[in-house]
């Protein structure tokens, strides 16, 4: 997952998983069936990780908005180079391949299905609490934030600052209130 989250899949080579997996050719080919389906199960580990990690996030913020904020936000970490600024796996995966594959459309859909999922609970704990207005399409807003971040993390990867991408969060956040 790691190979493929750096390079993507076209520029990451067999010999690239075999050298990170430390496996045969043949290993790989039994255990996985093709380079592709490899592919298609790290996109899913990696939502299912990520997913995760904002379940877990969400249930634990003091509020819906704090956890919005703190989601743009972790972009800032990239920028500051604290983390590598590599992007999110689904989103780089749907601008490499937009829709030439099927089967990597439907799991790059499936996963941005899932972040929606946990977005949405956000915005709609920040409705119930106050802090975003009721009568607001939460659906929509919760494209909004995944549109957001995919443009922060865009921002992010070609070397946008960190107060460039701070003012962009602190509207993002002034327009979901």
């Amino acid at each position: 997952m790691q190979v493929f989250w750096c390079k993507g899949y076209e520029n990451t080579s067999m010999q690239d998983l075999l050298d990170a997996m430390n496996l045969s050719k043949s290993s790989l080919y039994q255990a996985f069936g093709s380079k592709q389906a490899l592919f298609e199960r790290c996109i899913v580990r990696y939502g299912d990780f990520l997913t995760g990690q904002l379940r877990v996030a969400l249930a634990e913020a003091p509020s819906g908005l704090v956890f919005i904020q703190h989601f743009l936000e972790s972009v800032l970490d990239e920028a500051r180079g604290e983390l590598e600024a590599r992007g999110c796996l689904v989103l780089n995966t749907a601008n490499e391949f937009a829709r030439r594959d099927p089967r990597i459309a439907e799991a790059v859909a499936e996963g941005l299905g899932r972040f929606h999922g946990v977005l949405l609970e956000a915005v709609q704990r920040a409705q119930r609490e106050g802090d975003i207005p009721p009568e607001r399409d939460a659906v929509m807003l919760a494209n909004y934030l995944i549109n957001n971040m995919s443009g922060l993390k865009t921002l992010s990867k070609a070397g946008a600052d960190e107060a460039s991408l701070k003012g962009i969060i602190e509207l993002v956040l002034k327009a979901l209130t």
